[in-house]
């Protein structure tokens, strides 16, 4: 990860109060290996870049953890209750949290595609539909922000929206579509089935994902 661009980063975070606060609580609550992921750290950064509100465009904030000593749907609840006494309104009902040691259960129910078991949170990031959106964070007990970000941060620092590069997504077009709208910045590169055409036949059709 490109150190210039990981501190920038932490600055952007840390700038934003209600996912400091997030960060803060989650760290309270000490789940093994959790990250807050996704929209809650790649928007801030995109509304830094283009002089927007750091919160604009934030819904939820994902909470993923790594149990794997437990997998029932039961102990993830348990969780989840745990986690929403921690937080007030309105960040209580924004906040999301995911065992992602128990995803393969569901996962194929879901989306109709088999997924292997995870080995850690920062796993899920690679199977994120943009490296744009691949990015996670913690705040550690000493105060220091882990990063993860498997794809790099050019991505994100470049306003650059492109498909997984080992992992296609089928819901490329529609979820670039939608952030385009927010940020008209952003500039895409087209999913491989939409550069060959709608029909298009070909023998190296990227594989299908959520």
């Amino acid at each position: 990860m490109n150190g210039r661009l990981a501190a920038r980063l932490d600055a952007i975070l840390r700038a934003t109060p209600n996912l400091m606060t997030v960060l803060e609580l989650g760290r309270g609550l000490d789940l093994p290996d959790w990250l807050i992921v996704s929209g809650a750290i790649y928007q801030p950064v995109l509304n830094h870049l283009t002089g927007r509100p750091l919160d604009f465009g934030i819904k939820d904030y994902d909470l993923a953890y790594f149990d794997a000593s437990d997998l029932s749907y039961e102990a993830e609840g348990a969780v989840i209750q745990r986690a929403a006494a921690a937080f007030d309104p309105p960040l209580r009902d924004k906040v999301e949290v995911r065992n992602q040691a128990r995803v393969h259960l569901w996962f194929e129910d879901h989306y109709g595609e088999a997924f292997a078991p995870r080995s850690c949170s920062a796993e899920a990031l690679s199977r994120f539909t943009a490296p744009l959106f691949a990015v996670g964070a913690r705040l550690e007990p000493d105060g220091r922000m882990h990063l993860e970000a498997p794809f790099g941060l050019d991505d994100l620092f470049g306003l650059r929206l492109r498909p997984n590069p080992s992992h296609p997504t089928r819901g490329f077009e529609g979820t670039a579509q939608r952030a385009v709208a927010r940020w008209p910045e952003i500039r895409t590169t087209p999913s491989a089935d939409r550069r060959r055409g709608c029909g298009s036949p070909s023998s190296d059709r990227p594989r299908s994902g959520p």
